[in-house]
C-alpha cells in the first residue's frame, strides 16, 4: 500500500533525521514532498540484491535486515536510509533488504532524487559522504 505523504508533517519527521539535520524548513518541505510512503510486512523484501536501483529509501518505522548474498551484514531502522549508492551510480543493487517488523518507508524515485541533490547541495554532500564511508567499509563486488 503506498500514500502521497502530508509534506508538513514528513518535514518534520525528517528535521529528526541526521541526515536532514540544519535544512532549513523549505528545503524539509521540497524533501517530503518527493517522498512516496510504503507499508511492508515483516518479512517482505524491500529492495533485492541485483536489481537495478530506482529508488532512495528513507525508513520511518520499524526493522530491517541488509543481507548480502544471504548473510545479514547490517540492520536498518527509523532515520536510516538506503539505496543510494544504486542509484547514484546507476548499478545494480549490492544486498537485498528484508523488513524484519512491519515498516514504513519513504521512497524518493531516482528522477526527484537526483534533480533534489543538485537543490541542496548540502544533502548531496551528505549523502555522497555516507557513500564513500559505506564503499571503504566493504569488499569491491565482483
Amino acid at each position: 500500500m503506498t500514500d502521497r505523504s502530508a509534506p508538513a508533517r514528513l518535514a518534520d519527521e525528517l528535521a529528526r533525521m541526521s541526515l536532514f539535520a540544519g535544512l532549513t524548513d523549505h528545503q524539509l518541505e521540497q524533501v517530503a514532498g518527493t517522498v512516496l510512503e510504503r507499508r511492508v510486512k515483516a518479512g517482505k523484501t524491500v529492495l533485492k540484491q541485483g536489481q537495478w536501483g530506482h529508488e532512495f529509501l528513507l525508513v520511518l518505522e520499524g526493522q530491517l535486515e541488509i543481507r548480502r548474498d544471504g548473510h545479514v551484514v547490517a540492520t536498518a531502522g527509523p532515520g536510516s536510509h538506503i539505496g543510494e549508492l544504486a542509484v547514484l551510480d546507476d548499478v545494480r543493487r549490492n544486498a537485498s533488504v528484508v523488513a524484519t517488523t512491519p515498516v514504513v518507508v519513504g521512497a524518493i524515485e531516482t528522477s526527484l532524487f537526483v534533480p533534489l541533490l543538485a537543490d541542496i547541495p548540502v544533502l548531496a554532500d551528505r549523502i555522497a559522504a555516507n557513500a564513500a564511508r559505506y564503499e571503504s567499509t566493504t569488499d569491491p563486488t565482483p
